[in-house]
């Protein structure tokens, strides 16, 4: 329970990082309105179910890949997970191929801060 907060809040942070720093990813209207903030929050939170729930499955299906790319097809699998939060929410705009992997790489490499399952079993 608390890997899958930990996955809403970084992919939370990851999107708001690209808006902030990735030329042309934006939510469509004013920024820090009620609205604006919801569909931010409502973004991290479908990438972080994404990543929570599907991530480990595909992971599993395409491991002879990740194994021969030597991991870097995990970057193709969260492309894929953003592509899918990008089109589920057509307020969050990411143009084109070039804002979709910078996108993806922030939120990689936010992954990588979710800790593992031991490390939750010794805070608990």
């Amino acid at each position: 329970m608390i890997r899958l907060f930990w996955y809403i809040i970084l992919g939370t942070l990851g999107i708001y990082i690209a808006i902030l720093f990735i030329p042309g990813v934006q939510i469509n209207g004013e920024i820090y309105s009620f609205g604006w903030s919801k569909i931010l929050f409502l973004s991290g939170l479908v990438l972080g179910l994404l990543n929570f729930f599907i991530k480990p499955i595909i992971s599993l299906i395409t491991f002879p890949l990740r194994i021969l790319t030597l991991g870097l097809f995990s970057l193709a699998i969260e492309m894929g997970m953003v592509f899918i939060v990008d089109t589920v929410f057509p307020e969050l705009i990411i143009p084109g191929l070039a804002g979709l992997f910078w996108t993806s790489i922030i939120v990689w490499l936010l992954g990588f801060a979710v800790p593992k399952k031991d490390k939750i079993k010794a805070i608990e």
